[in-house]
């Protein structure tokens, strides 16, 4: 049995329950047709000690804790997914930095398409929940999922396990009055679409649902009778636009070649700049400000000359913001900064995240 969840655990090692499940992935693909598979809680597949304490578990044929049966078997799934299925995708719940989840088995991976990336998940939700004045003390949980970001190919999860038993909802995690939690809802979903890996939310998220989830009931569709819940759908709306529109934001997503801070140190000020980057080398510029302080006059490195044109704000009025912002576009100044041979003065609206491109 599971520890923690009181469930059987599969036997990995006798071929009939090994071709039941292999079974059942093909059947959910080829009969109903789904995109793809998430296989939840892969870390307590692969460890024999999972959950459990010394004299709890016996170890594998080599003495260790790996459960090179589950291993076997996820390969195999994996492999028969991609081959049966073009096109459909499996992905990884795994919590532990087992290496090459998201690899090809051919090169000793498991062989999944991509694996949900918790440490950034709980480092980012983390520090949204912080008060804007202790954000400075914990820049590091924003700027640290760099050092590991393209060592497996990574989905940015808000998902079902972060608005349940007791989480709150993701609007419920932010701090502040009704104007700020809503600010940081828009600037956190901003954050996530702007950074390098695949997006995922869930149901409720796209609109700030006030409450926790509850299977037992629908989601709370008459908040968007009121602006506040529109912005945040508005905004999300126009972040999967740009998304899908943009090559900068998703051609690179697994590449260390689609992301390039501009500058990841400013802790004083809790603001982040970086560029995204797609294969022709046309770039983005993504800044935030983490702090309900508006930033006048906020110099940051450009990579190129000319004029920049804002094409997304969290803070706009259609998203319920106050408005302030770069309407007017920016002409990228000949003074060096941060690197760069150029250097834009922008405004950095309160519990905001823009997107400049150039023009």
């Amino acid at each position: 049995m599971h520890q923690d969840w009181g469930t059987h655990i599969f036997n990995y090692g006798r071929n009939e329950v090994k071709g039941f499940l292999l079974a059942s992935a093909d059947y959910w693909l080829r009969e109903y047709h789904f995109d793809g598979l998430r296989v939840d809680a892969v870390a307590s597949m692969l460890y024999l000690d999972y959950s459990r304490k010394a004299g709890e578990w016996l170890p594998n044929k080599y003495g260790g804790r790996e459960n090179l049966e589950a291993i076997s078997f996820l390969r195999e799934m994996n492999a028969m997914v991609h081959e049966r299925h073009p096109g459909a995708l499996t992905f990884a719940e795994e919590s532990t930095a087992w290496p090459m989840v998201s690899r090809p088995t051919y090169v000793g991976g498991l062989g999944f398409s991509m694996k949900w990336n918790m440490g950034w998940m709980n480092d980012t939700l983390s520090y949204a929940s912080l008060d804007p004045v202790f954000r400075r003390y914990h820049h590091n949980n924003l700027t640290f999922g760099q050092l590991y970001a393209y060592s497996e190919n990574f989905v940015l999860p808000f998902s079902h396990d972060e608005v349940v038993h007791g989480k709150g909802s993701l609007l419920g995690k932010m701090p502040g009055d009704a104007w700020q939690k809503f600010a940081n809802l828009r600037l956190l979903l901003a954050y996530q679409m702007a950074s390098p890996g695949k997006k995922l939310n869930f149901m409720g998220n796209e609109f700030g649902q006030g409450r926790e989830w509850n299977d037992a009931w629908e989601l709370d569709w008459s908040l968007l009778e009121t602006h506040w819940h529109q912005g945040v759908q508005r905004c999300l709306k126009d972040l999967n636009r740009l998304y899908r529109e943009l090559p900068q934001l998703h051609e690179l997503d697994f590449s260390h070649d689609g992301f390039a801070w501009i500058d990841c140190h400013d802790a004083d000020q809790s603001v982040l700049s970086f560029l995204r980057r797609d294969r022709q080398g046309r770039v983005v510029i993504c800044a935030f400000n983490f702090t309900p302080v508006p930033r006048d006059g906020y110099r940051i490195g450009c990579p190129a000359p000319g004029v920049w044109r804002e094409i997304f704000n969290s803070d706009s009025a259609w998203y319920a913001g106050s408005n302030t912002g770069n309407g007017a576009g920016l002409l990228a100044e000949d003074q060096p900064w941060m690197g760069f041979a150029h250097s834009l003065v922008v405004t950095l609206p309160p519990l905001a995240g823009i997107i400049l491109i150039a023009d």
